[in-house]
């Protein structure tokens, strides 16, 4: 089920002065997957407002769409979710989306008939084992490739018996969120033990059991690792999605590289997203992050600072912020990290590959890296069907001419609008490839 778009290298403008620019970002992809998911197991109609309009949550609503529950996309503005029993026989692609593999496997455990998964190939390399072990603890029968893989069939019975699991998530709260999501749904519901290394991105957690609440669940999260969601029925409603905040992070390291500004209009001022760490972690590398009610402005100063950071709770943010780091004037230290080899790609070895072709010095650490600037010349960039990978190489590529990415239609799996909104920002045109 692989996406079959050829790839469009694409050469990374190179900014000639101060960026200045006011990016609207599309809306956020983590509160977009957990509002259908939430609605199609909910009783009456939701509604998500400004919601993302990309590959993984298109993937996500179809894979709905696949199971019987009726997802109107046709309004980039307003989605409607009308719930309906869920069914087989289906087939859902997952694309590369963590979110659509580990999320809807239990949704299609209360679909009556068998459905089958599959996606990309990287997406069969995917960590799944911990969420199949988990649903057979349940009572759901899965038939899945050896090693706990994609492709696998889901052989719902229309019902799920609940009851208390255990399960090793850290190498993703994705495993954890997609239980407790369609938790509600199970006739005792559920409690989620996990025990293992810690569960990395504890934001996402804290998003899954904040909007479970908002649609009625009883969430009790109060005993660290050890997540208990009550049988119930839930509320459809109306989500205001907030932009996508992870999706900030070459827009605002922009601003430091540049000696630039750059406002992300709507920025909330409380929210779960991770990507509000950005604020923290762009300030440490000299950046002047200003919150208002309008939204958040990053100033930048042309100078970037290197950055010893844990980062187990914003993995994602990594890939740019290495970026940054390679164009920094001290070296950098990125740890708590190691789940990111189980992600869209092995990011740690990647960024290792691609910022050393670049001539930077790094180190590979097993749950981190260390980066040690040095001039840095033009070349391929490998983007490994990775948004995030295109994004470090577009940051990096502010300083540096001539780096180019082998694919920048990647970037669509989050903000398919990405190559024009960058190059707008640097104040260049659009070159089609």
């Amino acid at each position: 089920m692989a996406d079959s778009k050829p790839a469009r290298p694409w050469t990374a403008p190179t900014a000639d002065s101060p960026v200045a620019a006011t990016v609207r970002l599309p809306g956020s992809k983590s509160m977009t997957a957990r509002a259908l998911v939430l609605a199609a197991v909910s009783t009456g109609a939701s509604t998500l407002r400004a919601p993302l309009r990309a590959r993984d949550t298109m993937l996500m609503a179809a894979g709905l769409q696949a199971l019987g529950t009726g997802v109107s996309t046709g309004d980039d503005d307003l989605w409607v979710v009308r719930p309906q029993p869920m069914h087989g026989p289906a087939k859902v692609d997952v694309g590369l989306a963590g979110t659509v593999m580990r999320f809807l496997p239990p949704v299609a455990a209360l679909a009556d008939g068998a459905v089958t998964f599959d996606g990309d190939p990287r997406a069969r390399q995917r960590p799944m084992a911990p969420l199949i072990e988990a649903l057979g603890q349940l009572g759901v029968r899965i038939e899945a490739a050896p090693g706990g893989h994609l492709p696998m069939t889901v052989h719902g019975s229309g019902r799920v018996r609940g009851g208390e699991v255990t399960i090793d998530a850290s190498s993703s709260s994705q495993l954890v969120s997609g239980l407790l999501l369609a938790a509600a749904a199970f006739e005792q519901g559920v409690v989620v033990r996990h025990v293992g290394p810690p569960v990395p991105s504890a934001p996402h957690l804290e998003m899954t059991v904040q909007m479970l609440r908002a649609v009625g669940a009883g969430v009790d999260d109060s005993t660290p690792d050890v997540w208990t969601v009550q049988p119930g029925r839930l509320s459809g409603r109306g989500w205001d999605i907030e932009p996508d905040l992870s999706g900030a992070a070459p827009f605002l390291a922009a601003a430091l590289v540049t000696g630039g500004t750059v406002s992300v209009p709507g920025w909330p001022s409380s929210t779960t997203q991770a990507g509000d760490r950005l604020r923290e972690l762009l300030s440490a590398m000299g950046g002047d992050p200003i919150l208002s009610t309008d939204g958040l402005t990053m100033h930048g100063t042309g100078v970037v600072h290197g950055l010893d950071a844990d980062l187990s709770e914003v993995g994602e943010l990594t890939p740019v912020l290495a970026g940054l780091a390679a164009l920094a004037d001290s070296p950098s230290r990125l740890r708590g990290i190691a789940h990111l080899r189980g992600h869209e790609t092995d990011r740690l070895g990647a960024l290792t590959r691609e910022l050393s072709r670049l001539g930077a010095e790094v180190i590979e650490h097993p749950d981190g890296l260390e980066i040690r600037p040095r001039p840095l010349t033009g070349g391929v960039f490998e983007t490994y069907d990775d948004h995030r990978m295109a994004h470090a190489a577009a940051v990096i590529g502010l300083a540096v001419p001539g780096v180019e990415l082998t694919d920048v239609g990647c970037t669509s799996k989050t903000m398919p609008e990405f190559p024009a909104l960058w190059s707008a920002m640097v104040g260049q045109p659009e070159v089609e490839h």
